[in-house]
């Protein structure tokens, strides 16, 4: 009880649903009692005009009641159905014979019109009337008769009622849930926008109660829309801003690096311009995480994923020979994706890279392609440490770098290739390239696909 109350609460649609049936429950209460009362006193006033009838034809016939016969009874047993008719004061006022066919014992002294008698312990309803010739006679029937029949014909009037008022509340329940369903449906609209999908919510299929609400959400995806856009561009121009600065610091530590200095000089040089390079790769990672964060706008055609792939170790060629790192593609299956040309490089350059730094000298890393369930598989292996279960739910967090790692890095790469990933709809999946010894990473990242131009015209 206390948690439907809680519901009740909680819910305007259950809250409305609860306050019209109890209304029209109410509401039908009262019309099928009204109803009912109403009926029953027609169907009295029905049997009384009856009894009146009856005694307008004894009298223009000029008719007089027959004496009964007491040997004879009711062909049907229907005794309590009939109606007397006998001259009053006929019977003996202290007898009453009516299960018998006789008369009943009526006060000769009642007065003209309708009246309830209880008569030898049974209620009789009597009209007395006084014929044109003189004489006086009583129309008499049973009231308990009288009450069932009403009963019966005012529960039949009241049957509608019954039957439709239940009927009338599911039709009620169904359409509040109708009335509510524009609501879940902008609800469940909102609950699958992606995070950089922040235009404005259509309103014109939309109840006009629920119009102002939809405004201020739309009012406040602009704002955020805003705000984002606002630190985006402020990453990328304090990115751009500080390129400069280190630009110059670079040319200047390389011209020092020509002139004589000791050794400890040059030691420290070379830490100088180590830092000054992990700086630059920063601020590159920066400006590609606020593109990566950025709406792009949809590719126009699929690209080849082998494509990609060249591209890459064309640009990464040269720091895996310095690491003494075998590095290539396996196999010859391409796919072709719908994502975009710089998504696809910064998605798959990131992970490249990642795995050339963390692999040791003497290594391998592997990139191959796969078709999974029409969705293309980037597989990208190396035989570096892996990263730990325990990690692997923080590794796309920005700046998060594994515990015990001696690379020098940003941390920003695996964000970038998440962003991306939840902005196209990608998935992302991590494993082991040695199971046994739980070693080496294996990423896998599966992309929509779509059947390459040439294939569709044919």
């Amino acid at each position: 009880m206390d948690d439907f109350k809680r519901r009740l609460n909680e819910s305007v649609q259950l809250k409305l649903s609860v306050a019209l049936s109890v209304g029209i429950l109410f509401v039908a209460l009262v019309a099928g009692v009204f109803s009912f009362l109403s009926a029953f006193d027609e169907a009295h006033e029905l049997q009384d005009d009856v009894l009146r009838q009856v005694a307008q034809l004894m009298d223009r016939q000029r008719l007089s009641p027959s004496p009964p016969d007491s040997g004879t009874r009711s062909k049907d047993g229907d005794e309590e159905s009939r109606v007397i008719v006998q001259h009053l004061g006929d019977a003996n006022p202290t007898s009453v014979a009516v299960d018998d066919g006789g008369l009943l014992a009526l006060p000769a002294t009642l007065a003209d019109g309708l009246h309830t008698l209880d008569v030898g312990g049974e209620t009789f309803r009597v009209l007395v009337k006084t014929m044109a010739a003189g004489e006086r006679i009583a129309v008499a029937q049973e009231s308990g008769f009288r009450n069932e029949i009403a009963r019966v014909g005012a529960l039949r009037t009241v049957m509608p009622f019954l039957i439709l008022v239940p009927v009338l509340l599911l039709i009620v329940a169904d359409l509040v849930r109708k009335m509510f369903r524009p609501i879940a449906a902008l609800s469940e609209e909102i609950d699958q926008r992606a995070e950089q999908a922040l235009h404005p919510i259509e309103d014109r299929h939309l109840p006009v109660e629920v119009r102002p609400f939809v405004v201020a959400i739309n009012r406040l995806l602009t704002r955020v829309g805003q705000s984002m856009e606002s630190q985006r561009r402020f990453v990328a121009d304090a990115a751009h801003e500080l390129r400069s600065p280190l630009t110059a610091l670079s040319l200047q530590a390389e011209r020092l690096a020509d002139t004589e200095m000791s050794v400890p000089a040059r030691e420290r040089l070379t830490v100088l311009c180590q830092g000054i390079e992990r700086g630059r790769n920063l601020l590159d990672q920066l400006l590609t995480l606020a593109r990566a964060q950025s709406v792009a706008e949809s590719p126009k055609s699929p690209i080849s994923v082998q494509g990609i792939y060249r591209r890459v170790l064309e640009d990464l060629m040269p720091l895996a020979e310095a690491r003494h790192i075998d590095i290539g593609v396996e196999g010859t299956q391409d796919a072709h994706v719908w994502v975009g040309e710089l998504d696809m490089i910064a998605v798959v350059k990131n992970l490249v890279d990642n795995a050339i730094r963390y692999t040791p000298e003497g290594g391998r890393v592997d990139l191959s392609v796969s078709m999974e369930e029409r969705r293309a598989g980037l597989h990208i292996k190396d035989t570096g440490p892996g990263i730990p279960l325990a990690e692997r739910g923080r590794v796309f967090d920005p700046f998060y770098r594994t515990l015990g790692s001696e690379q020098i890095g940003s941390g920003l790469g695996l964000s970038i290739v998440q962003t991306i990933a939840d902005r196209i709809g990608a998935e992302i999946l991590f494993d082991f390239s040695d199971q046994q010894k739980q070693t080496g990473l294996d990423v896998t990242v599966l992309f929509p696909v779509t059947v390459p131009a040439h294939a569709t015209q044919q």
